[in-house]
């Protein structure tokens, strides 16, 4: 690590290590930093947007319509942003019928731990665990599980130095002192401090979390789950509709470079700054997107009312917003009727546009393109 980066008013300690490098260990949370007068008309606008966001939300007639494309996405992006990619289509399809990678090359790794992200996004939004060392751990935990990197203990803190980019560009603390920070940190999660709005709270624990990079791997995706649940926790949403990870993708380079200069010169407001940014971004973008597939869904149920729709026509209508992906053998067990049965409502949703058969699927598979497209394609 080049140390000579790193001003006297950096918000750590650099230590040297037996590598023949040296370490940051970065001082306790809150930052010796006062707010900027100039960042919260855009604490304003970041706070309204969520507020939208959260009324929206909070009256979709299904909050599925709109959580389970933005869990897809996050766990999509999030997983680029360390390397790893899946498609939408490759996931939504992995998803239906999940199978054990037989080679390190078999890019099923790639899908399962897209795959496994979105578990642990499921998981870390219906915990009844505090934000805690052992949440944290949990999250790791179901991170690695089956996954490359299941040898590097999942659940558990590392127990070995690690460096951050192929030239050592950041050096996390030593193993011995990870304890240290994190301690801190969990107490952190649970105290109140009128200075900082709880959506700067959540951005600076997110830079401390990373700067103390506690695993050996998965860092990355931990940290951003992590972020995701503290948004949701700590400003008060009624479900976490709110995520980063798209934002920090677009901007990969950026991202790491705001991180890193909070450890080199404290940047703490321009780090600041480029989150409350995404957050405007992405909750405009969020609006957006639901108002589209509430729009579809409306859509939807005046075709179904046209070609006389039945009860279970609706309720498969429904579970397309979940997931766009039909196949009959699927329906007929979860709808619990006969195969011939399950076929038939297929065929009139084809008919009325609301199915088509997606190419090159084996087994056939039929999907709503229209929900597909606003779910995980890019905005008009």
């Amino acid at each position: 690590m080049d140390i000579s980066q790193f001003e006297t008013g950096a918000p750590g300690e650099i230590i040297p290590i037996p590598e023949g490098d040296h370490a940051f260990v970065p001082y306790q949370l809150p930052p010796k930093w006062d707010f900027p007068v100039r960042l919260w008309p855009l604490v304003a606008e970041a706070k309204m947007q969520v507020g939208i966001l959260e009324g929206l939300g909070r009256n979709l007639p299904n909050p599925a319509i709109l959580l389970r494309p933005l869990e897809g996405r996050e766990a999509i992006t999030s997983s680029r942003l360390e390397g790893t990619y899946a498609s939408p289509r490759e996931l939504l399809l992995f998803e239906m019928q999940p199978g054990e990678p037989q080679s390190d090359e078999d890019p099923a790794n790639d899908w399962w731990e897209v795959f496994n992200y979105r578990k642990a996004l499921y998981l870390a939004t219906q915990s009844d665990l505090p934000l805690s060392l052992r949440l944290i751990k949990d999250l790791h935990a179901a991170l690695l599980s089956g996954v490359r990197g299941r040898e590097r203990s999942p659940g558990e803190f590392r127990r070995v130095q690690v460096a951050i980019g192929v030239t050592r560009r950041f050096v996390p603390p030593p193993a011995e002192r990870l304890m240290e920070c994190l301690d801190p940190l969990e107490k952190y999660f649970h105290v109140s401090r009128p200075e900082y709005d709880p959506l700067v709270e959540c951005f600076l624990a997110h830079y401390q979390f990373e700067a103390i990079h506690p695993f050996t791997d998965g860092n990355g995706r931990v940290g951003r789950l992590l972020l995701a649940l503290m948004l949701y926790r700590c400003c008060g949403l009624s479900k976490p509709w709110l995520h980063m990870s798209e934002y920090y993708e677009k901007r990969r380079e950026e991202y790491v470079q705001r991180l890193f200069d909070v450890s080199a010169r404290a940047a703490w407001g321009e780090w600041v700054e480029f989150c409350l940014q995404g957050v405007v971004v992405q909750a405009r973008a969020t609006i957006r997107r639901c108002e589209q597939l509430l729009e579809v869904r409306q859509r939807f149920m005046s075709r179904l009312a046209d070609v006389g729709g039945s009860v279970r026509l609706i309720q498969i209508v429904e579970r397309v917003f979940h997931s766009p992906f039909v196949r009959v053998a699927d329906l007929a067990r979860q709808l619990e009727v006969t195969y011939p049965t399950a076929k038939a409502d297929v065929e009139r949703l084809v008919q009325a546009g609301i199915l088509q058969e997606l190419d090159n699927a084996t087994p056939k598979t039929h999907f709503a393109p229209e929900v597909f497209r606003i779910a995980y394609g890019e905005l008009d």
